[in-house]
């Protein structure tokens, strides 16, 4: 079952129980893979075809119901018995006339589960509207509730075995970074640099290895860091650009996000004035972390000292993460950002990612940490800065 015992999934599923007999729900249908993972353990690359994992708010051990041949990565990675897990048949798998969720309102019918209130993941990357509408059909005496995200708001206070886990994902992420600075230079080709970063965050560490990331390697160079989101080509880094390097680590599906900025050649005034700003920002929202602050009022502090800067950032400067699987290392709970309430927790885990992106350039520098009970430890050790080559 790997790092953790079934006393630890015992607790978590307690606690979201306890959420769900706040919340009047009486069946939970878990379909984001973090959550199962979280709940259960299952671990396996097959979320691209409905599952989930069933849990009633009386005791008891959960349901795990996914594709036939995938059952058998239930019992490897979950503390599940044979009873509790249902494979359904390929016949059910991207099929034009029936749809995974029938066999599930099958199951659910065959335990006397079909006439309760039932929550669904309506916000799921993984939960799809034919599915739901396969469900309500097929459940006709069920009451249907959104379940928001109940499981992801437990995950939001991390055990220590988590924070442990988070740790080693900084020291994955510090050998990652420097790989990936070493790797912009002239007339490489991105993806050249990128497969030394992949390589870096899979080989790990000497004591521990690394697992694949949420997010791939994201690294837009020149004119293509004015915006966040694009990943790489195999066109070479060019001397009098930047590039900007948002990547993770990740280590038994426990992330650490990190971004940095290089700049090949003398980086331009407004570049530099930036980052010292982005830097001085960032430093100030990280001293605001404690126990009782809330979310906005770290976003605060990053709003006030950058207000001489002229800088103006619209965007969340930040947001819980962790445990997750692809598309997204966040939570989808918190986020640093004004009127966000949401007040810190000790163990409690952000990326802070104040990126700055204008017309036609833009700047990222980044950081991971925890809450502790004096403020915020970073999880892993780069330097906050601007990284000039040449």
């Amino acid at each position: 079952m790997g790092p953790f015992e079934r006393g630890d999934y015992q607790d978590r599923l307690a606690k979201t129980r306890t959420r769900m007999a706040d919340a009047g729900l009486e069946l939970l249908l878990v379909t984001d893979p973090a959550n199962m993972h979280y709940l259960t353990g299952y671990d396996g690359w097959s979320f691209y075809v409905p599952q989930l994992v069933a849990v009633t708010v009386e005791a008891g051990d959960p349901v795990w119901i996914g594709r036939g041949i995938d059952a058998n990565g239930a019992r490897v990675t979950t503390f599940l018995d044979d009873g509790d897990i249902y494979g359904y048949d390929d016949d059910y798998v991207q099929t034009p006339d029936r749809h995974p969720m029938n066999f599930v309102a099958d199951v659910l019918r065959g335990r006397g589960w079909d006439r309760r209130v039932i929550a669904v993941e309506m916000d799921s990357y993984y939960f799809s509207a034919r599915g739901f509408e396969a469900l309500r059909h097929d459940l006709p005496n069920a009451a249907f509730r959104d379940a928001r995200e109940l499981v992801n708001w437990v995950r939001a206070v991390k055990s220590d075995k988590e924070i442990a886990l988070m740790q080693r994902a900084g020291r994955i992420m510090d050998r990652v970074m420097d790989v990936a600075v070493d790797a912009v230079s002239p007339g490489v080709r991105q993806c050249d640099a990128v497969a030394a970063i992949l390589q870096a965050q899979v080989a790990g560490v000497d004591d521990f290895g690394g697992d694949y990331t949420s997010i791939v390697p994201m690294l837009p160079t020149g004119a293509g860091t004015a915006t966040p989101h694009l990943t790489w080509t195999d066109e070479p880094f060019r001397e009098g650009e930047a590039t900007i390097m948002e990547l993770a680590a990740c280590h038994r599906r426990y992330h650490c996000p990190q971004a940095r900025t290089v700049f090949l050649g003398r980086p331009p005034q407004r570049l530099a004035d930036a980052a010292a700003a982005v830097v001085e920002g960032l430093n100030a929202a990280l001293d605001a972390v404690r126990p009782g602050v809330t979310c906005g009022e770290v976003e605060g502090a990053w709003r006030n000292a950058i207000a001489k800067s002229g800088l103006v950032k619209e965007s969340r400067i930040g947001y819980s993460t962790g445990l997750n699987y692809p598309p997204d290392w966040g939570e989808h709970t918190m986020s640093l950002r004004p009127g966000d309430r949401s007040v810190l927790q000790a163990n409690m885990t952000f990326h802070m990612i104040p990126g700055i992106w204008q017309d036609d350039w833009g700047i990222e520098i980044s950081e991971c940490f925890r809450v502790t009970e004096t403020g915020a430890e970073p999880f892993a050790t780069t330097p906050r800065q601007l990284f000039v080559k040449g």
